[in-house]
C-alpha cells in the first residue's frame, strides 16, 4: 500500500510518497514566502500555498508513474488562522504563528481569564503564537472581516476543505490553538463565548488518523491519481515528526530543527504544573491516541541559518552550487576545536521559550579584528544550542525527564551540529535513518485511516532505524560549561538595550 505525507511548513511544502514499510519512493517540494506587511506581522497567501502543494502532489504522482495511493495524511504548521466566507473564499491572508502583533489582545485575555487558568485549561501559555489572540485581533481590528466570516480555519482544515469539500481538524492541531479545553477534550465553550464564536464556526476536531473523505474526483484527475485517495486527519508538524521517529511512549523525546527549533517530549498525561507554565512550555495532544506532548520553541532556529547564508555567505553559496554541495556544509566546515571566541544570541525573531520575549533581538558579542566568518558561523550554532540546553533544563525542573534526543529536520543532516548538541547539553543525540519524519508520520496516520495499520505505533515500529549516536565529549562539555555561563548573562544583561533598539 502506498501513502503520501503532505507537509505544509512555514516557508515550504513537500509531498512524500512512501511504501507502507516506510521506504521513501518519491519527494517533491516547493518554497513560498512569509509576507511581512508591517513590523511584527507575518502573513501568507494560503491559496498560493495550496497551489504549490498541488504542484508537489502532481510532481510526486508523475515521477512515481501515477500508481495508486491509498491515503494522504497531513502534517501542518501550527497556530496560523484565516477567516473564510460561506463559499469557502479566504477573506484575508493567513496570520501565521510567528506573527507578534497581538500583545494588546493577550493583555485582555490575561485580564479576562488569568494566565494560569488559560494554561490549566488549554495547555498553552499566553503568547502571540496562539490562535486565540489572533482571532481576537481580527474581531477588534477588522470588524467587517469578522462579520463576513462563516468559519475560521487553520492549514489542516483549510486543506481538507480544498481536497474533499469537508473541513476537519485533528485534536492534535486543535489543542495548539488555545481554544481547546485539554482536560475536557473539546472546544472550550467558555473561551468561545468570550470571543462570541460558536463551535460551528470551527471545524470538527477529530482524532489523528480519522478519514475525512475521498479526494474530489476532478482534483484527483488533475493531479494524476488513478483513483481518489482517502484524505485523513494528521496533526501539528512537530507531532507528526515525533511519530515519524518513533516517539510513541512516555519519556521519548526529539529535537526538530527546521524554520524553528523545537523539542518534543512524550507524556502519559497533560502535565500542567507551574514550572512548565512559567517556562512557557506548551502541552497538547499527541497524534498517538492517549498521549500528550510537552514542547519548547526557539522561533529563530533554521531561519537564523538562512539569514546568515543569504546575507553574508553569497561566495560560499555560489561555490557550493558549482560543486553540487549543500551551502551549509561548506559554511560549517573546518571549524577550529573548542567554543567560538564570540557569542551569538539568536533572538532575531524575538526569544522563544522560556522567555517568549517578542521584543528581544539578536546580539553578537566579543568581536575583534581577528574575528572570522567561521567564528561567527560556529557561534550561531552554539547560540542555538545554548537555547536548547536552557529549555532542556526547564523541562527537567518541571519533572519531564529526557535521556536521549532524536534529531530530525534540516539540522539533523549536519554531523557537526549533532555532535555540538551532545557536547553542549550532555544529552546523547541520535539521528534516525528517516529524515522526512514529519511527512512519514503524516503518511502513517493516512495509513491508519485507510486500514493499513491498526494504530500509529504499528506503522512506525519497524521503520525507525537510529543510524548514528552522538555522546558528549567530557572535555568539550567542560569548556562549554564556562561559555554557557557567560551566555546565560547576555539576555538579562542586555534586555533593556535590546528592547530600546
Amino acid at each position: 500500500m502506498r501513502l503520501i505525507g503532505l507537509d505544509i511548513g512555514t516557508t515550504g511544502c513537500k509531498a512524500c510518497l512512501f511504501e507502507s514499510s516506510g521506504e521513501l519512493l518519491a519527494r517533491a517540494s516547493r518554497e513560498y514566502p512569509v509576507d511581512i506587511p508591517h513590523p511584527g506581522w507575518a502573513e501568507q497567501d494560503a491559496e498560493k500555498v495550496w497551489r504549490l502543494a498541488k504542484e508537489s502532489l502532481g510532481e510526486v504522482m508523475k515521477s512515481s508513474g501515477r500508481q495508486e495511493v491509498a491515503a494522504i495524511g497531513l502534517s501542518v504548521q501550527g497556530e496560523a488562522v484565516m477567516p473564510l466566507d460561506e463559499t469557502g473564499r479566504a477573506l484575508r491572508p493567513m496570520i501565521l504563528g510567528m506573527d507578534t502583533r497581538t500583545d494588546a489582545q493577550n493583555d485582555w485575555l490575561v485580564e479576562k481569564f488569568g494566565s494560569r487558568t488559560l494554561f490549566e485549561k488549554t495547555g498553552m501559555p499566553v503568547h502571540t503564537i496562539n490562535t486565540l489572540p489572533k482571532l481576537l485581533w481580527i474581531r477588534q481590528r477588522e470588524p467587517e472581516v469578522w462579520r463576513a466570516a462563516s468559519r475560521f480555519v487553520l492549514y489542516e482544515d483549510f486543506l481538507t476543505l480544498r481536497m474533499t469539500n469537508k473541513a476537519a481538524i485533528s485534536k492534535c492541531l486543535a489543542s495548539r490553538t488555545q481554544l481547546y479545553d485539554l482536560p475536557e477534550d473539546r472546544w472550550s465553550e467558555e473561551i468561545l463565548d468570550a470571543l462570541e464564536l460558536t463551535p460551528d464556526q470551527l471545524s470538527p476536531a477529530l482524532p489523528s488518523g480519522t478519514p475525512v473523505g475521498s479526494m474530489r474526483d476532478e482534483l484527483a484527475d488533475e493531479l494524476g491519481f488513478p483513483r481518489p485517495p482517502l484524505v485523513v486527519t494528521g496533526g501539528h508538524d512537530q507531532a507528526c515528526g515525533a511519530l515519524g521517529v518513533g516517539l510513541t511512549r512516555p519519556g521519548l523525546s526529539m529535537v526538530s530543527t527546521g524554520t524553528a527549533e523545537v523539542v518534543e517530549v512524550v507524556l502519559d498525561r497533560p502535565e500542567l504544573n507551574e514550572t512548565l507554565r512559567r517556562g512557557n512550555i506548551s502541552v497538547y495532544n499527541h497524534v498517538v491516541p492517549g498521549l500528550f506532548l510537552a514542547m519548547t520553541l526557539n522561533h529563530s532556529g533554521g531561519m537564523v541559518l538562512r539569514w546568515f547564508r543569504d546575507a553574508l555567505c553569497a561566495e560560499e553559496t555560489a561555490q557550493a552550487q558549482e560543486s553540487g554541495q549543500d551551502p551549509y556544509d561548506r559554511i560549517f566546515q573546518d571549524f577550529d576545536p573548542g567554543p567560538s571566541p564570540v557569542i551569538f544570541l539568536p533572538h532575531l525573531g524575538g526569544s522563544g521559550t522560556p522567555h517568549l520575549d517578542t521584543a528581544s533581538k539578536g546580539l553578537l558579542a566579543g568581536i575583534t579584528f581577528a574575528t572570522s566568518k567561521k567564528d561567527i558561523a560556529k557561534a550561531i550554532l552554539e547560540g542555538l544550542t545554548f537555547e536548547l540546553r536552557y529549555n532542556l533544563e526547564i523541562l527537567e525542573q518541571g519533572q519531564v525527564a529526557i535521556d536521549e534526543l532524536r534529531a530530525i529536520g534540516g539540522g539533523a543532516r549536519s554531523r557537526t551540529w549533532l555532535k555540538m548538541k551532545a557536547d553542549i547539553t550532555g544529552v546523547p543525540v541520535t539521528a534516525p535513518q528517516i529524515t522526512e519524519a514529519a511527512s512519514w508520520g503524516a503518511a502513517v496516520l493516512g495509513g491508519v485511516g485507510a486500514g493499513c495499520y491498526a494504530n500509529p505505533m504499528e506503522g512506525v515500529e519497524k521503520s525507525v532505524n537510529l543510524v548514528e549516536r552522538y555522546t558528549g565529549d567530557p572535555a568539550l562539555h567542560e569548556q562549554y560549561q564556562a561559555r554557557y555561563a557567560l551566555y546565560q548573562q547576555l539576555y538579562p544583561g542586555m534586555k533593556a538595550i535590546l528592547h530600546a533598539i
